[in-house]
């Protein structure tokens, strides 16, 4: 992977008020860090065109960035670096601050590469079934210029039921994971069956009824009755 060449000015105005007017001037306020002990993190600004420009056509990718911190038209020093985090306005998405990490080309570094499903299962085409993708990006350790734009998984042959673990999954060389070997990367799960809503008694099927409910109500019917019922006349004495 090749090294993408930017420009950054260093930054030595900090502060709330400060930021928003660099973020007015169409720059992104960011930080350099890392690097060698003696290295200090270095307060930089970036142009927003240039940097979403490149970041645009290397869409997905973990871009290594050969940064030239410039004092207006003076070049003061240059070094490899990465994106650590971004942070966003997360109601507009607007990029708000770049956070750099220094390294080096000849040393191996950690980063996060995404996984990407190749083909349609046979448990999907032919059985109904669906791909559910688990990981969708695995941690891998190796040089800057040895990472690899995805991991690609074959899933062609993937029947309902079947799985593809991190331990299926070939690295290119010099790339290597501490994941999990046994962990699920994607599966096939079988169709969801629909189910069918009992009537209720809205739709016409009256609620049953507990057979003791029934009982009670009947006896205190057959009370309420005897109660009411007048007494009979009594039969005259024989003359």
């Amino acid at each position: 992977m090749e090294e993408l060449k930017l420009d950054v000015q260093l930054r030595s105005e900090v502060g709330s008020s400060k930021i928003r007017k660099i973020r007015g001037a169409n720059k992104v306020p960011a930080v350099v860090y890392g690097g060698k002990k003696e290295d200090k993190t270095t307060i930089i600004q970036v142009d927003r065109r240039n940097f979403e420009k490149i970041m645009r056509t290397q869409k997905g990718r973990n871009v290594i960035f050969h940064l030239n911190v410039m004092e207006g038209e003076k070049k003061l020093r240059d070094y490899s670096a990465i994106i650590k985090e971004e942070q966003h306005d997360p109601v507009s998405d607007r990029l708000l601050h770049i956070d750099f990490q220094r390294i080096s080309l000849t040393e191996e570094i950690e980063v996060k590469v995404r996984v990407e499903a190749k083909g349609v299962p046979i448990g999907v085409r032919q059985d109904g079934g669906s791909l559910e993708h688990i990981l969708w990006d695995l941690d891998v350790r190796c040089l800057p210029t040895k990472i690899p734009e995805k991991l690609t998984v074959e899933v062609g042959e993937l029947k309902i039921g079947d799985s593809v673990y991190v331990k299926h999954i070939v690295f290119p060389e010099g790339v290597k994971t501490k994941h999990d070997m046994e962990a699920i990367v994607m599966t096939v799960v079988p169709p969801m069956k629909e189910e069918v809503a009992a009537p209720t008694a809205a739709e016409g099927v009256a609620p049953s009824i507990e057979p003791e409910i029934i009982k009670k109500e009947k006896k205190a019917k057959d009370e309420e009755g005897a109660a009411e019922e007048p007494k009979g006349k009594e039969k005259a004495a024989p003359g």
